[in-house]
């Protein structure tokens, strides 16, 4: 018995792993939401004076980092988008040539 590469002779790579990819991205969009809103609603990292700038400061510089990802999530789904709808339009394209439908003894 041989054993294979992991992720070879697999179909719907791309696919597979754009869509795990956009589900891995949200996700740690989500979780560093909630995880510095937990952090700043516990007092964690407050104990007053100098600690209290730094905190606020801590969690103003990772909210505005995640919010910059969250706001790219958009334009991230829609190249994602147009990638798969180019690669489904070359598959048919690719089976529309296999199957003759171009004139060479087939068609419509």
């Amino acid at each position: 018995m041989k054993l294979r590469k992991l992720g070879t002779n697999k179909k719907g790579q791309v696919v597979s792993g754009l869509v795990v990819g956009m589900i891995g991205l949200i996700f740690t969009v989500v979780i560093g939401y909630v995880l510095i809103d937990t952090i700043l609603g516990a007092n964690l990292l407050t104990s007053g004076g100098t600690y209290d700038n730094s905190a606020n400061n801590l969690a103003t510089n990772l909210t505005s980092g995640i919010a910059n990802v969250g706001n790219k999530i958009p334009t991230i789904l829609l190249i994602s988008a147009v990638v798969l709808l180019f690669g489904a339009l070359a598959l048919l394209i690719f089976q529309a040539r296999k199957m003759g439908m171009f004139g060479q003894g087939g068609g419509f």
